[in-house]
């Protein structure tokens, strides 16, 4: 083992404020990276129900003879802008 004692491993060889201190920001990021992730998610998931929602009452409110037309948003993975 490294340590003696675990007073030792706290300890970190008199460097424990700069280790647990990194561990500490690592964790933080981590956890703020997957609570995002969350959010980011449950907005795209409303958005997407908001938008079928939305196309259903114009297709509807026209008997079906509507044209939707795509917003774009600037996603390069839009048909139109692939090659």
């Amino acid at each position: 083992m490294a340590f003696d004692s675990f007073q030792d491993f706290v300890a970190m060889g008199g460097h424990a404020p700069y280790v647990w201190a990194a561990w500490a920001v690592t964790l933080a990021l981590l956890a703020g990276s997957g609570l995002h992730a969350r959010f980011e998610h449950r907005r795209t998931l409303r958005n997407l129900a908001r938008r079928v929602r939305r196309e259903r009452r114009l297709v509807g409110a026209t008997g079906g003879a509507a044209t939707i037309q795509h917003e774009g948003g600037g996603h390069t993975n839009d048909s139109e802008t692939q090659a």
